[in-house]
């Protein structure tokens, strides 16, 4: 009996090893144009695993409750300088463990139970950490919903206005998960002066747009707070933080990551962050500049192929997402996007404005990133090659396994992370 366990325990840790294999080997062989993931280089990777995946360090750096945080206590700080330089603000917190957690440490730490908060419906691209079903719900908060301009694909600032005036919240919350154009921070700015109200800028999406100089900087803007998370457009490992320029603001902030939301920190991340900024603050505005060309580009082409890419009227996007509404073609969003995968073209099918909530399994959009094929050296050119091959799978319904064949290929050439200290620009 105990050698026949320890044989299926033998087969399980096989499998394992083996899926794990499998996992690297097929993604160095997809196109993933996931919008919010992206991929470290390999000095990030080899700080990833250390003995601080260990470790605890409750507390701030310096001011700990555990002994034996001599170095961490280094790395943090010097991750939270870093960032800090980045975003162009004075206060930075590191330790929330995700964009979520930061979310949910801002809104604790300036709402209570019934307060009213405003944020982008689900389907106009607010994340679910804006939303009921999220932080907000969990913290019993009153959530209300932006009007949405779906010609301008934006808030409508007029009909908010009058709206948050009347309600009176007590955080007004920007940044979004379907986010292709600037947010009209600085309009949001001046009504929440006039009500009293904390102005929380979620850049998750955006943030090394951000920090490269292609997108708003929000702080400049009017926004009170950032929350993020670190993986996005701005390549680093999994995790979140908090920023201000405000050192009262900042205090609540903190009490809002430890000890309201987390304990241990997760050290390991920290120093495969700092790394991250630092190759940021040598790369970053050449990759985000790159993000936003190849975007464009790939909206364009998809577009000019025959593709329902939204937005043509303004210039399709600003950011590093490309959004299609495939219900115009009749086609069924979650069809699509399982052909692209057996394609070895990883993307999602996403919510747009004018769908409803029922419709979040099988929507009319799908959204595409170019973050992380930037990252390994994709240029113009090859926006539009990928271009092509979501027309073959999209339009013309080609044999995904087919297509495989050339993505893979295409795909072959493309191997080396860029914009780090292992690459070149």
């Amino acid at each position: 009996m105990k050698s026949k366990n320890l044989s299926h325990l033998e087969r399980i840790k096989r499998q394992i090893e083996q899926e794990i294999k499998e996992q690297n080997a097929w993604r160095s062989e997809c196109i993933n144009l996931i919008a919010s993931e992206n991929i470290m280089s390999k000095i990030c990777e080899r700080a990833y695993v250390s003995d601080f995946m260990h470790r605890y360090a409750e507390g701030e750096p310096y001011k700990r409750y555990y002994q034996g945080t001599k170095y961490i206590d280094d790395i943090e700080s010097i991750a939270q300088e870093l960032m800090g330089e980045l975003l162009h603000t004075s206060f930075t917190d590191v330790r929330p463990i995700s964009g979520t957690i930061a979310n949910y440490a801002a809104l604790s730490a300036f709402t209570k139970p019934c307060d009213a908060v405003f944020s982008l419906a689900t389907a106009a691209g607010g994340h679910i950490s804006h939303n009921p079903v999220g932080a907000p719900g969990v913290l019993g908060l009153d959530v209300h919903c932006y009007p949405f301009d779906n010609e301008i694909f934006n808030i409508d600032i007029d009909k908010a206005t009058r709206e948050i005036i009347e309600t009176k919240p007590k955080v007004l919350i920007l940044g979004a998960s379907l986010f292709l154009f600037p947010h009209p921070v600085e309009e949001i700015k001046s009504i929440a002066e006039e009500v009293g109200a904390v102005v929380m800028y979620d850049a998750a999406h955006v943030l090394g747009l951000i920090m490269g100089g292609e997108f708003q900087n929000p702080i400049r803007e009017g926004a009170d707070i950032i929350t993020s998370s670190t993986h996005k457009t701005f390549p680093g490992p999994q995790g979140g933080l908090v920023a201000t320029n405000h050192a009262d603001y900042f205090k609540g902030l903190k009490r809002g990551v430890f000890p309201r939301l987390t304990s241990n920190h997760h050290l390991h991340r920290l120093p495969a962050l700092a790394l991250t900024a630092l190759e940021f603050l040598n790369y970053g505005e050449a990759y985000a500049k790159q993000t936003v060309k190849n975007a464009k580009t790939l909206a364009e082409e998809c577009y000019s192929l025959g593709l329902p890419v939204i937005c043509e009227h303004l210039g399709f996007t600003k950011s590093h997402q490309v959004v299609m509404d495939v219900k115009k073609l009749g086609i069924s969003s979650k069809e699509a996007v399982e052909n692209l995968e057996r394609a070895n073209i990883i993307t999602n099918k996403n919510l747009l404005p004018w769908d409803t909530i029922k419709q979040v399994h099988d929507p009319s959009g799908i959204r595409f990133g170019v973050q992380e094929m930037t990252r390994f050296g994709m240029k113009e050119s090859e926006m539009r090659v990928i271009a092509e091959f979501l027309k073959n799978i999209i339009l013309d319904k080609e044999d995904p396994e087919k297509v495989k064949e050339d993505v893979v290929e295409f795909r072959r050439e493309f191997q080396e992370v860029k914009y780090g200290f292992n690459g070149e620009r």
